[in-house]
């Protein structure tokens, strides 16, 4: 399964809104070096375009990055992809699947405006196994797919 980065989103602090960046560089069991999210098993967030766009069929106004995702994806099922899958983004990053949606504890800005929020049930969390730099526009290909949901 292959499909390409549509956008890279970090922040600095974790609650702050993530601003779209032209380049990461993705380091080795960290995440993307300057996001306030590295560290830990969700050290990288992705998310679909086709996620995003179908909370602009709800008349939601969202874009790359709104849902707090690090690496929003286009022409890639992320929903279909297991645990411990690995995708290599660009030249030589290398991600595994750690999550795959999330609990909500807190419901976002989104959520409250129209009752749901894609993130937690469509993004899935990765930590980098090998880190490398990526940009807008990198392929992104699936070189190990598991069979189960479970280690």
């Amino acid at each position: 399964m292959k499909g390409r980065v549509k956008s890279i989103s970090t922040s600095s602090k974790k609650g702050c809104k993530k601003k779209n960046t032209q380049i990461a560089v993705l380091k080795e069991d960290f995440g993307i070096v300057g996001d306030a999210h590295g560290g830990g098993e969700r050290q990288v967030s992705l998310l679909a375009i086709e996620s995003i766009e179908k909370m602009r069929k709800k008349g939601v106004d969202v874009t790359s990055g709104d849902f707090a995702e690090n690496i929003t994806t286009s022409g890639m099922d992320l929903m279909s992809l297991k645990l411990g899958s690995h995708l290599k983004i660009g030249k030589s990053a290398l991600l595994e699947i750690t999550h795959i949606g999330k609990v909500c504890h807190d419901r976002c800005e989104i959520f409250r405006q129209v009752g749901d929020c894609v993130m937690p049930r469509e993004g899935i969390f990765a930590k980098v196994l090998k880190g490398g730099v990526i940009k807008p526009r990198d392929r992104m290909e699936v070189v190990k797919q598991w069979k189960s949901h479970t280690l």
